[in-house]
């Protein structure tokens, strides 16, 4: 791949805004290779992902987010984030005893699917350590105890390694601890989750069993970034699955498990891509 600039931004909707960066890019010798934009017309909010190659590019890479930032941010009020495709995202995944998101995701990633870096797989059991080693990725755990007594002291570590190993978004591939106010903090709109689309009408354990029970002909996985407000962050990704009578508690939960997966891995995809604009806890997919 050539090397690629990545500039996702959202303003107040005006006249004028798509000629001026294109203007710039192209003006500076820029190749333009993809560019998505969306209005929303009830906010009157304009939201644009544009990518341009930087061979020949006139302005030094290091200048390039002063410039948006001098020409066109303070003038538009313009949030924006600019990315470069040769900086690759640094992914830890967090995991506690189910393994088929993170087979998933190990998988995608062996296969080359994916332009993004592995550092570490986190745990609070020792079970999944065997598919760690398989994928030659290291593994660390670090137990919580039931009355989470020292749940500060285990996110104090988990930081510090996170930090270490200059990790840039966390994928919670079925980790069963709720984070704390202050990772969030830490990785704003940088974590991924994933759950069953049940809720909030089957709380608790065992939620295919609840449904199976009431007989519903729909299943579904939601995956969506981890906010303070928990399984309320902004959504990135869904899908449902047509199911009947004739399923079982057991063939439901296989049935989930496969949508859960394929649900977190478009999300992360999309998430490595920088194809994601947060905004009023909503999602901004661009194609």
């Amino acid at each position: 791949m050539k090397p690629t600039a990545v500039l996702l931004l959202h303003c107040q909707d005006k006249p004028g805004i798509i000629s001026e960066v294109t203007k710039f890019i192209t003006d500076n010798k820029g190749n333009i290779v993809y560019l998505d934009q969306y209005v929303d017309h009830e906010d009157g909010m304009f939201f644009m992902r544009i990518e341009w190659v930087l061979e020949n590019f006139m302005i030094p890479k290091e200048k390039i987010h002063e410039y948006i930032e001098t020409l066109y941010s303070q003038r538009y009020q313009m949030t924006f984030n600019l990315y470069f495709n040769e900086d690759k995202p640094r992914m830890a995944i967090f995991v506690s005893k189910m393994s088929h998101c993170l087979y998933d995701l190990l998988a995608r990633y062996k296969a080359g699917e994916w332009n993004v870096e592995i550092p570490c797989i986190i745990s609070n059991h020792e079970d999944l350590r065997y598919v760690a080693e398989q994928f030659d990725i290291p593994y660390y755990v670090w137990s919580i105890k039931k009355d989470h007594s020292n749940k500060a002291e285990v996110e104090a570590a988990e930081m510090e390694l996170l930090e270490r190993e200059k990790v840039t978004f966390i994928v919670l591939a079925r980790y069963m601890q709720i984070i704390s106010d202050e990772m969030i903090a830490k990785y704003p709109h940088h974590i991924i989750n994933i759950h069953h689309s049940f809720l909030p009408a089957f709380i608790g354990a065992k939620p295919y069993h609840q449904a199976w029970e009431r007989g519903v002909k729909i299943i579904g996985a939601t995956s969506h970034y981890v906010t303070q407000d928990l399984d309320a962050g902004p959504i990135i990704e869904q899908d449902v699955m047509r199911v009947s009578h004739k399923d079982t508690p057991e063939t439901l939960v296989l049935k989930g498990r496969d949508l859960e997966k394929i649900v977190l891995s478009r999300a992360v995809t999309k998430h490595i891509q920088r194809k994601i604009l947060t905004y009023n806890n909503k999602t901004i997919i661009f194609s």
